[in-house]
């Protein structure tokens, strides 16, 4: 489905164009426009601190300078793994500047993670958190590393072999060489899968992929204005969610984005009541510990113009909650790491519709195909995988040809997810291709289930999972995490559940959990679940 032949599209999202004219810039040439627009506006505010663009563009600068001295190129790889930070946002630009790739580092990445991300991307250089620089020196020598840059976020940790962030920054003047970048070819990021599908695959962002999807998300909320607008950044960096809505969108305002380099809900309601924060990108769990915070009538969280929801399914009950306790719009969107990564956004408008991942952005084509063959188109309403075609889906995976030609094909990225659209045009996700249950003969999608468990006054998260069944081949098992103070038994939950699924749905297992693994943007850990589980069962 294109927006633009939906003229109805206007009621819902009046102010959205689409045909836009994205520019064919660079991601560093995206700062230095709104640097030269407003020098002074704040751009960073860190711990206290804050750093205006002109700073923040002198140091992009001289880091540049700096790892154009040690030979850093157009094309080399460069991994960054460091939280929230500054140092990241200057690091990030840096390397972009030079027309090198940046690789997105997972700073909770153990050794072995760290080890194939660095010898898959053949990174010769990496900017690390220097509390972590010990995972770093234990790989180096079975790694192409050549270069390792340390960055500290308090008492210095000594680090052998290694160069100081700062001292870079004191030793080069910010004249880094001139590199001619073609934003549609020449690819900025190396964005990792999760790996919860699977060993992680190199996505391939092009500038050009990157800058339309911030431009994208910037039309989709015609009520933000340039130079005004303060980004809450709690997701991190590292992820292509918070890459785009927090940080290439904040340089794309020229707003000022605040850095949480981890979360902790009572530092978050205070940044938000002290900071006033405009715009608010975050996850289920993240709103989920929000309005379950037994303090939060203490806050003042009326400033957030908008609160997008991504990274996971947003559940009905938690939205709701979410409006009733704080009066902020909080709307669902959808995107994945292979499309920079927002296709979908509910309307900002007041007519988003709660359970929906919402509309294809500007000049985004969605479909829903058949999920045998994946060539036959599907009428509203019925399920099937979902597809899309716009300017901000990937080049590819990194040396993965065979993957990219079964994820692309004839210009449509093939999604994985299995979805729906309604009559108006709005997307709904049913559930991951990959995790539905078939028990029985029947077709079960965990969300369907997960929807009802959210509704129960006593449960915080839950999360469904096939497991194996010797005479269905596959049964229900649900993981439930329940809010403070309360109790309940699996009996309760099931006899909840029937009242409002078919049978062949209910849960026939509930494992109660004082939580839920997840990732580092909230997103819980299916896979790891599945794992779990199967490990239990060979060892019982």
């Amino acid at each position: 489905m294109s927006t633009q032949k939906f003229p109805w599209l206007a009621q819902y999202q009046e102010g959205v164009n689409h045909n836009l004219n994205y520019p064919e810039i660079s991601l560093s040439q995206m700062l230095e426009e709104t640097v030269a627009k407003n020098p002074e506006q704040t751009a960073l505010v860190f711990q206290g601190v804050q750093l205006s663009y002109r700073v923040v563009l002198s140091m992009v600068n001289r880091l540049a300078t700096g790892l154009s001295a040690l030979g850093v190129h157009k094309g080399e790889r460069v991994a960054i793994m460091l939280p929230n930070c500054p140092q990241w946002v200057v690091s990030y630009f840096a390397v972009l500047k030079l027309g090198a790739i940046v690789v997105q580092t997972n700073p909770m990445y153990m050794e072995r993670e760290l080890e194939y991300q660095l010898k898959n991307s053949e990174a010769k250089t990496i900017i690390v958190y220097d509390a972590l620089f010990p995972r770093v020196n234990n790989v180096r020598s079975r790694t192409n590393l050549e270069n390792v840059i340390t960055v500290s976020l308090g008492e210095p940790v000594k680090c052998e072999d290694t160069l100081a962030f700062e001292t870079i920054l004191k030793d080069y003047q910010p004249n880094p060489p001139s590199v001619e970048i073609s934003p549609r070819q020449d690819i900025a990021v190396l964005q990792y899968t999760g790996g919860t599908t699977g060993t992680a695959k190199g996505v391939m962002l092009t500038h050009f992929n990157l800058v339309a999807n911030a431009y994208q998300v910037r039309y989709w909320m015609p009520m933000v204005a340039e130079g005004q607008e303060r980004i809450l950044t709690v997701l991190p960096l590292f992820h292509v969610y918070a890459l785009t809505a927090c940080n290439n969108l904040s340089v794309l305002l020229g707003g000022a984005q605040y850095l949480v380099p981890k979360f902790d809900i009572d530092v978050v309601l205070k940044v938000i009541n002290d900071f006033k924060p405009t715009i608010f990108p975050g996850a289920p769990t993240l709103y989920i510990a929000i309005v379950n915070h037994p303090k939060l009538s203490e806050y003042d969280i009326r400033s957030i113009k908008v609160c997008i929801s991504g990274s996971a399914p947003l559940p009905v009950e938690v939205a709701e909650r979410f409006h009733e306790l704080t009066g902020g719009l909080l709307v669902e969107a959808y995107g994945l790491s292979e499309s920079s990564p927002a296709t979908h956004l509910n309307p900002v408008n007041g007519k988003a519709r709660v359970g929906s991942i919402g509309l294809p952005c500007a000049d985004t084509e969605a479909k829903i195909v058949d999920l045998e063959t994946g060539t036959v188109d599907l009428p509203s309403g019925e399920v099937g995988e979902l597809l899309i075609r716009g300017p901000q889906v990937m080049l590819g995976y990194w040396n993965l040809p065979n993957e990219t030609a079964s994820t692309l094909r004839d210009g449509w990225l093939y999604t994985g997810d299995i979805a729906k659209m309604d009559e108006d045009g709005f997307f709904y996700i049913v559930d991951r291709k990959k995790d539905m249950i078939i028990a029985g003969g029947f077709n079960i999608y965990p969300r369907d289930i997960e929807e009802v468990l959210y509704e129960h006054p006593k449960v915080k998260e839950a999360i469904v999972i096939g497991v194996p069944d010797a005479y269905r081949g596959e049964t229900v098992k649900a993981f439930v995490v329940l809010r403070d103070g309360e109790t309940c038994t699996s009996e309760e939950l099931v006899n909840y559940c029937r009242q409002k699924l078919a049978a062949y749905k209910v849960p026939k297992l509930v494992e109660f959990r004082d939580s839920l693994p997840k990732t580092a943007v909230g997103k819980i850990l299916r896979r790891t679940l599945q794992e779990q589980e199967q490990t239990n069962k060979q060892t019982s």
